[in-house]
């Protein structure tokens, strides 16, 4: 067998040495605390997702929301109907641009992700504990690379 050619993995270690396996695996672990610790504040993980992507810029898209948060866009769009009529996002034209619809959290929506993300900066922190600030670096980095490259691909 020649140097570019590798024998196919083991069963028995493919979990073992397969970064899906555990990027997967943490995603369903995140993902099952993040509904333990918001469903008490009346949040799921999708709504989660779209105050989180109001919080560093108050007014987006859907289509924006859709791309930061990871979902569908029509996903996207029902759950912004949801909020907007629970009253935790207002929505506006574009300024610079009529065709585009715009959403923002409202105070008491603010409110709300300013509390659930007490509970989220605490699954980081016991999440990480383990973990110095220097390998959590790398770590970002190093998925930031392999999301780009991901994202070519689609």
């Amino acid at each position: 067998m020649t140097a570019s050619k590798k024998a196919p993995q083991t069963p028995e270690h493919f979990r073992d040495s397969w970064p899906y396996f555990w990027i997967n695996r943490i995603t369903a672990y995140y993902t099952l605390a993040l509904e333990k610790r918001l469903k008490p504040l009346g949040i799921d993980v999708p709504r989660w997702r779209v105050m989180i992507s109001l919080y560093q810029q108050d007014y987006l898209s859907i289509s924006e929301v859709a791309d930061f948060a990871t979902l569908k866009l029509n996903t996207t769009t029902k759950i912004v109907q949801r909020m907007l009529a629970d009253d935790l996002l207002t929505r506006r034209v574009r300024p610079n641009d009529g065709r585009v619809t715009e959403v923002c959290l409202t105070e008491k929506g603010d409110r709300l992700r300013a509390r659930a993300l007490i509970e989220v900066e605490r699954i980081g922190t016991e999440s990480f504990h383990n973990i110095t600030p220097a390998e959590r670096a790398t770590l970002n980095h190093v998925l930031a690379r392999i999301s780009g490259d991901l994202q070519k691909l689609i």
